[in-house]
């Protein structure tokens, strides 16, 4: 530190805080936000605290100074979260025999009032399911009004809790025989299921939304109408929602048998406790196995922001997984994977 400048040891001190926040952050995911609120709030800034570690690490190697050693150091440590963060590799599509795609988006209510400036965006959206025509759809924030249908598909509408303004759906071309709905108290949120046949398995498929902080992602409306306090207390609220709902669902979810996939819209990211109890022990995520890039599914500024999300049973073969952040007709991007049943 004597030999640093006098900038480059407040660039160090900031450096150490970074450092220090992101080796915090590894313990989040076994952290319920019931016990300890505040310290789960900062999983939606780990994405910050990896680029931020990575820029401090560049910084100090182009200049070859042994401060290097810090963000590499506790990089290192954090080395499978890197793999949730951002993926170095090429999109896998292996087309194969027996392959199922899946596919999931929140649609917000077909733009129903009119956030986005497109008067086309529900027959915008059918014609991109059309276009892509995954085996099952599982769509959240579905419109309370007329119910669209897609040929060739069947679908499940237990998706409605009172006095709501939206729900979910899954359609499938494969055949249900089997669906229902987990409703979460005191929300708007709920999860649906279904049950489809192909072939000789019969796989489970669950539509999960988890509670929203119910901000404004829209970085100047964030900086203007909330205080810090506000917004804190809010994710507070929302996480600790999540975690009853992940409680609740992962009990429904231990009473099944099947092959399962989990879909939907989780308001939380991958290094948060409501994704780590989700996933457990017997799912994986599909796009750490076959997507590339950061797998934004938010629509929010600067910020690679996934939230949404498809985990699969470890008996399935993962075969390919796309996050189309070209599609700009909802605050989130559609994703899909493409699962196998030979594994």
């Amino acid at each position: 530190m004597k030999k640093l400048s006098f900038f480059n040891k407040i660039i160090f001190f900031v450096n150490s805080l970074a450092a220090f926040f992101l080796l915090v952050s590894y313990v989040l995911p076994y952290v319920p936000p019931k016990s300890f609120a505040i310290l789960s709030v900062l999983s939606l800034g780990v994405p910050f605290l990896i680029s931020l570690n990575v820029v401090f690490l560049i910084f100090w190697l182009l200049q070859v100074k042994k401060q290097m050693v810090l963000s590499l150091v506790v990089l290192l440590l954090g080395w499978s979260y890197l793999g949730t963060f951002y993926k170095f590799s090429s999109s896998k599509k292996i087309e194969e025999q027996g392959n199922i795609s899946v596919m999931s988006f929140n649609v917000r209510l077909f733009n129903k009032y009119n956030w986005k400036p497109n008067i086309t965006t529900k027959e915008d959206i059918i014609d991109f399911f059309y276009k892509e025509s995954p085996d099952i759809i599982c769509i959240q924030e579905y419109t309370r009004g007329k119910p669209i249908r897609l040929d060739g598909y069947t679908d499940f509408n237990g998706r409605f809790v009172k006095n709501t303004k939206g729900g979910h759906t899954i359609f499938s071309k494969l055949p249900i025989i089997n669906s229902g709905s987990l409703e979460f108290e005191d929300t708007n949120n709920n999860a649906v299921f279904v049950d489809v046949v192909k072939g000789k398995d019969t796989i489970r498929v669950y539509n999960l939304h988890l509670q929203s902080a119910k901000i404004n992602t829209q970085i100047d409306y964030i900086n203007s109408q909330y205080s810090r306090d506000v917004f804190v207390k809010r994710v507070k609220w929302a996480f600790q929602k999540q975690q009853s709902q992940v409680e609740k669902f992962l009990k429904h979810k231990s009473q099944c048998h099947y092959r399962t996939i989990v879909a939907g819209d989780f308001n939380n990211t991958a290094f948060s406790y409501s994704y780590k109890k989700i996933i457990g022990s017997d799912l994986v995520d599909t796009f750490e196995k076959a997507g590339n890039g950061f797998g934004k599914s938010f629509d929010i500024k600067f910020f690679p922001l996934r939230i949404d999300f498809i985990l699969a049973d470890k008996r399935f073969k993962v075969n390919g997984f796309k996050t189309y952040s070209n599609i700009n007709l909802s605050d989130h991007y559609p994703i899909k994977a493409t699962l196998n049943l030979n594994k």
